[in-house]
């Protein structure tokens, strides 16, 4: 795609960069020859905008590795190696890697991300597709992904952690603020939000189940050990705990929210090793947990 000093200014672009791109280019030029001319002097932020403006393209670049100061490339990365950035690892399309994806201030894709390593950012990691790690994902501030999110390790978010599609990690899932998934969340350990717990399903964990704030699932809640939250606990059917089932002070614990009364023994059981003082709707099942 060729661009022209008209086409960049009806985008309004600020001042110092138009001038850079009429003195270094003559006002026009290609346009990922374009991204790559303002990553090499330092423009990051610029190479950025410009990818914002005019979208992605249909190229494939494929190398065996990248070690840079950033990378931002309109079309899909394909690296056989890893991945390791000062700043940051920009795609239009997909990235994908057999080796990990390490970047200091953010790692984004506008398809999806395919790591066979970690997936590790000193600031966030969005994708408008999946995120996939065959080892963690850690993002030093928000976690994003359009679609659904796997590790086979922790996944980690320092504030927000977003998933449109199902959450799913072989370890712990972290959120240093809100966490809020569009389907459901499976972890093979703990499920921990500094603030909200919001799933548009259910929440299966290995570990505990715990919130900051309130905790709210579609369907039910099951977990290996306890389930708390210094608000509410709301679920649309059960609530299971091998442990405690414990909500803050002055609020209540609802199951069955979205399930007929008369349906409650079967589809709103609550179970836990012992009942919830704040328990206010559900079935509690005094059998105690239940076993796997």
């Amino acid at each position: 795609m060729e661009l022209t000093k008209n086409f960049v200014k009806a985008k309004n672009p600020c001042a110092g960069g138009y001038r850079w791109f009429i003195r270094r280019h003559q006002g026009q030029g290609d346009y990922q020859a374009l991204l790559d001319a303002l990553v090499a002097d330092g423009r990051i932020d610029d190479a950025c905008w410009l990818l914002d403006q005019f979208g992605p393209v249909d190229l494939v670049l494929q190398v065996d590795a990248i070690d840079a100061h950033a990378i931002v490339f309109a079309g899909t990365l394909e690296v056989r190696h890893g991945i390791n950035v000062d700043t940051i690892v920009r795609t239009g399309r997909d990235l994908r890697t057999s080796g990990g994806v390490r970047a200091g201030t953010g790692i984004v894709a506008g398809g999806d991300i395919d790591a066979d390593g970690n997936l590790s950012s000193g600031g966030h990691i969005r994708a408008a597709g999946d995120i996939s790690a065959g080892w963690g994902i850690r993002a030093e501030t928000d976690l994003e992904a359009g679609g659904a999110c796997r590790a086979k390790w922790d996944v980690y978010a320092g504030h927000a952690l977003s998933v449109r599609g199902m959450l799913h990690a072989d370890g712990s899932v972290h959120a240093g603020r809100s966490l809020h998934c569009g389907r459901s969340i499976k972890a093979g350990g703990d499920v921990i939000a500094a603030h909200d717990l919001f799933v548009s399903q259910g929440i299966l964990a290995g570990g505990l189940i715990e919130a900051g704030n309130h905790i709210e699932a579609g369907w039910g809640l099951k977990a290996g050990a306890d389930i708390s939250a210094q608000g509410a606990i709301r679920a649309g059917e059960g609530i299971e705990a091998a442990g405690e089932i414990r909500c803050g002070a002055g609020y209540g614990i609802y199951a069955g929210l979205l399930v007929r009364r008369d349906a409650w023994p079967c589809s709103a059981r609550v179970t836990a090793a012992r009942r919830p003082e704040a328990l206010v709707s559900g079935h509690w099942d005094d059998a105690g947990p239940a076993s796997g």
